[in-house]
């Protein structure tokens, strides 16, 4: 496998800033344990090329929250970047296949979608990735018994930093649009279910996410969300 020194990158690739929270104060990175670290699948890795290097894979402060970053391929015509491959999901512990490719489209920086999950036995692995604009994309630890219940952390995700997140089941996930005419590209590991579908209030205060940018347009459903229940525990699978 070649150094990633030896990849040409596009020159306008920026690394993105991540943001972590929890509730109303910052969370600093768990102490993992051994088993933390296979929840997370991250045993035998922290950090590595995969996929004939061609995908990074690095752990957020959230054990089994990961960053995925691509190399594209740039000459003169332009780039190619291999957008999903079976052994990524491999490498990461994950082996259940894809069952649903989505894409959304959203007019208007500022816009907040989610807090979105599905209950088991519909839990979902859900791998997010920016085709073009910007977004601050969001996800919250909602497994009963783990480490960082209720903390979040986002990534800023564009068409221009090659960066995904790979959002593990037992996860809320949630987004503000940073530019005008966003496109994401979703895969998930189950289909949509609509008896099983989840959600949360995006500006719940208990959570406190720091959204950067005034609150802009919600679906009406995304409105409707219920806050966190005094006596919610987490997502048992």
């Amino acid at each position: 496998m070649p150094p990633p020194s030896a990849w040409r990158r596009s020159p306008r690739r920026k690394p993105p800033s991540p943001r972590s929270g929890v509730r109303h104060e910052r969370a600093p990175p768990p102490k993992r344990t051994s088993r933390q670290r296979q929840e997370g699948h991250s045993v035998n890795r922290p950090d590595a090329w995969v996929a004939d290097g061609r995908f990074l894979v690095e752990d957020t402060p959230l054990p089994g929250l990961q960053r995925i970053r691509r190399k594209p391929l740039a000459d003169a015509r332009g780039s190619l970047e291999r957008l999903y491959c079976a052994s990524l999901f491999a490498a990461c512990g994950i082996d259940t296949p894809i069952a649903q490719i989505n894409r959304t489209c959203t007019r208007a920086a500022g816009t907040v979608r989610g807090l979105h999950f599905q209950h088991p036995p519909h839990a979902e692995v859900k791998f997010v990735q920016c085709l073009r604009g910007e977004v601050f994309d969001v996800a919250v630890d909602l497994r009963a018994g783990s480490p960082t219940f209720l903390h979040w952390h986002a990534e800023r995700l564009s068409q221009d930093n090659a960066t995904g997140l790979l959002i593990p089941e037992g996860f809320a996930h949630g987004l503000q649009t940073l530019a005008d005419d966003t496109e994401l590209l979703y895969l998930h590991t189950a289909p949509y279910t609509p008896q099983a579908e989840g959600g949360l209030d995006a500006l719940d205060p208990r959570l406190a996410i720091d959204w950067p940018l005034p609150v802009g347009e919600r679906s009406e459903r995304d409105r409707s969300l219920p806050r966190l229940r005094p006596d919610f525990t987490g997502l048992i699978p």
